[in-house]
């Protein structure tokens, strides 16, 4: 007898009597015209409803939003191709007021050498593991280029043409030591050469060598091309001293120039072919 309490079956059946007379009770109470049965069957499975009606919000939810999604999506595409149309129509203004800034100081330096003859290029290679910063050009022989040709950008100094080949020719720069250029101090008129090496390389920059302890060149200085010999014209612009001091292998004394061009930026420059 006593098993027949504790097995499973009568707990079962225990429980449904339970929730049945709680249904009846519910019902006095309240006055509800329902039947016991229905009250009993919508409280057990009133939680089971209301999960159900939130799976259903969260489908019409989500397929409701499907069409304003797609359209945001492709609102935000539409800006997207906008903002590279825009940066692509900043970058050839940058360009071409670049290209024009050059024209506009090659013009005035043509117009004050009426014999110079330019040939103009643009930058086609780079060798990325040359601390010179060397760098290849569209023009060669064919166009009258030859070795030792100064190569300017703007009025400015950049290096002279080391190799030729017909149709391209590769520029050595001014911050390569084995560049060497006469140039003069534009206040004193003080005379030496221009040249470069490793170590001030790496920070863009070349040395006028050669000074005299008692130099007039000086932080601020500007430093042109002389012009002594038949390769590079007198008056092109070097750069700017920044540092004077004293060779470590003899007595003598340098200046530490930053050019007025930043070499590795550049895309178009002209070629001094006759002078």
């Amino acid at each position: 007898m006593k098993s027949f309490f504790t097995n499973s079956r009568f707990k079962l059946v225990a429980a449904i009597i339970a929730l049945l007379l709680a249904g009846a009770l519910l019902a006095g109470l309240t006055g509800r015209s329902e039947t016991v049965q229905s009250s009993v069957v919508g409280t057990v499975l009133s939680p089971l409803h209301f999960v159900a009606q939130k799976i259903s919000d969260g489908f019409d939810t989500a397929f409701g939003n499907v069409k304003p999604h797609a359209a945001y999506e492709k609102k935000v595409r539409d800006l997207e191709e906008e903002n590279g149309d825009l940066k692509a129509k900043l970058a050839d203004y940058e360009d071409m007021k670049k290209q024009n800034e050059m024209y506009k100081d090659v013009l005035e330096l043509k117009e004050e050498k009426a014999s110079y003859q330019f040939v103009e290029a643009s930058v086609i290679a780079r060798d990325s593991a040359d601390i010179y910063k060397s760098f290849s050009i569209s023009k060669g022989s064919v166009s009258g280029i030859k070795v030792g040709n100064a190569v300017i950008y703007k009025k400015n100094l950049i290096g002279i043409i080391d190799k030729v080949y017909p149709d391209y020719s590769v520029v050595k720069t001014i911050l390569n030591p084995k560049f060497n250029v006469s140039a003069y101090e534009i206040i004193s008129g003080e005379i030496s050469y221009v040249t470069g090496n490793a170590r001030l390389a790496r920070d863009g920059k070349c040395k006028m060598s050669n000074l005299s302890s008692t130099t007039h060149v000086a932080y601020g200085s500007i430093i042109c091309s002389a012009g002594i010999g038949d390769k590079i014209p007198k008056g092109l612009v070097i750069g700017t001293v920044d540092e004077v001091a004293d060779e470590p292998a003899d007595i003598s004394s340098y200046a530490r120039i930053v050019p007025e061009v930043e070499i590795d930026e550049i895309s178009q420059c002209f070629v001094v072919t006759d002078f």
